[in-house]
């Protein structure tokens, strides 16, 4: 009994397990016999996946677990191929300290809550810890408005201003959902933190800011990110909003090499 209770669980196993090999399951290696799956081994097999549904259910988590592993490996593979493009963007705007020994990288969108959630730990871990070199990924996914800022960050960059601009709009409370009124909050935080308006207007046009906006985008796309704000460290990609514990944590372990 326990030998043909064995042999039902191998084949359940094979059956969602490995398709591939099924095939193999119908065979004998005596032409002139019958294949060994037939109607009674199906009819066993169904009835045994009925009175063990824990059986089915564990093979699917440890199916899925085994497809979670393999996309975390993907997408550590593609950051590793991407380093440079996310760590030495010379168009990336730098917070933190431009020589620091730990750089965190930041996917986000001005127009985002989740954002403006964590910004506070982002600004706590950028005062506390001075080796912290934080690089801005523009990843403006939540329509016209979110473009339009992410265009005049990049000119505020360009003159030197683009840290002022960050935090003051990040700290504005204001309507972020309505084009033309984010957009004139935009212009009033860029006014107010000193930004040379001709030229910004002028600069954010510019192919090499709209090339930047793109390139930060194909790279989100190609890392699967479907929303902000998104933090890699090392090879590691922490997607969605996060807390101040978990940055500390990352930044200390990406300091000691134990992320690879």
């Amino acid at each position: 009994m326990e030998t043909q209770r064995l042999f039902i669980v191998l084949a359940v196993i094979c059956a969602f397990a490995l398709p591939c090999s099924v095939p193999a399951l119908t065979q004998t290696t005596d032409a002139g016999k019958a294949p060994a799956t037939s109607e009674a081994l199906q009819n066993a097999i169904h009835d045994y996946i009925l009175a063990n549904p824990e059986v089915l259910i564990e093979s699917l988590r440890r199916a899925k677990a085994r497809a979670e592993q393999r996309q975390t490996e993907l997408i550590k593979s593609r950051i590793i191929a991407l380093g440079k493009s996310l760590v030495d963007d010379a168009n990336a705007p730098i917070l933190g300290n431009p020589k620091g020994d730990v750089t965190l990288v930041e996917f986000f969108d001005y127009r985002c809550p989740y954002c403006r959630q964590v910004e506070p730990w982002v600004q706590t871990l950028l005062k506390e810890d001075p080796g912290v070199r934080l690089v801005e990924k523009e990843f403006p996914i939540l329509g016209p408005a979110s473009i339009y800022a992410a265009h005049v960050a990049l000119a505020a960059w360009k003159q030197g201003k683009h840290t002022a601009f960050r935090n003051a709009l990040m700290a504005k409370e204001g309507n972020m959902d309505e084009r033309s009124i984010h957009e004139d909050l935009v212009l009033q935080v860029a006014k107010s933190v000193g930004l040379d308006m001709d030229r910004m207007k002028v600069d954010m046009t510019r192919s090499d800011v709209e090339g930047e906006i793109q390139g930060d985008m194909r790279i989100a796309q190609l890392l699967g990110l479907t929303g902000t704000p998104a933090f890699i460290i090392g090879a590691e990609l922490v997607p969605g909003a996060t807390d101040l514990a978990t940055l500390r944590a990352m930044v200390d372990d990406a300091r000691h090499g134990h992320l690879n």
